[in-house]
């Protein structure tokens, strides 16, 4: 799991097995997402209040789930959890990550 910094592309913490990916390529990679998502107007462009809160990626071997802080943090804060599609459970790892989220964002 890593924290990064949106605004400058680059990871503020990390936690777990870091042999699966260098955490400053994992945050640039998944700053590009979000930009690209937050960019495009067919994945943005909702109506207010109804910003986007959660991108899944779903490779091969697992899911990459990258949760935005939103408003709360500066709106510059995400979250990228990588699970493993064998061994993970998609719909927990949602739920928990919100809920890592929703502590950090103190709501």
């Amino acid at each position: 799991m890593t924290l990064i910094d949106c605004a400058s592309g680059l990871a503020v913490a990390s936690a777990g097995r870091e042999d699966l990916v260098d955490r400053h390529e994992d945050a640039a990679g998944a700053t590009d997402v979000v930009r690209a998502v937050l960019a495009s107007p067919a994945l943005s462009a909702t109506a207010a209040g109804d910003d986007v809160e959660e991108i899944i990626v779903c490779g091969a071997a697992g899911y990459h789930l990258l949760a935005l802080t939103g408003a709360d943090l500066d709106g510059h804060l995400v979250v990228h959890l990588l699970v493993d599609r064998d061994k993970g459970n998609l719909a927990l790892a949602r739920l928990r990550l919100q809920g890592l989220v929703d502590e950090m964002a103190g709501r």
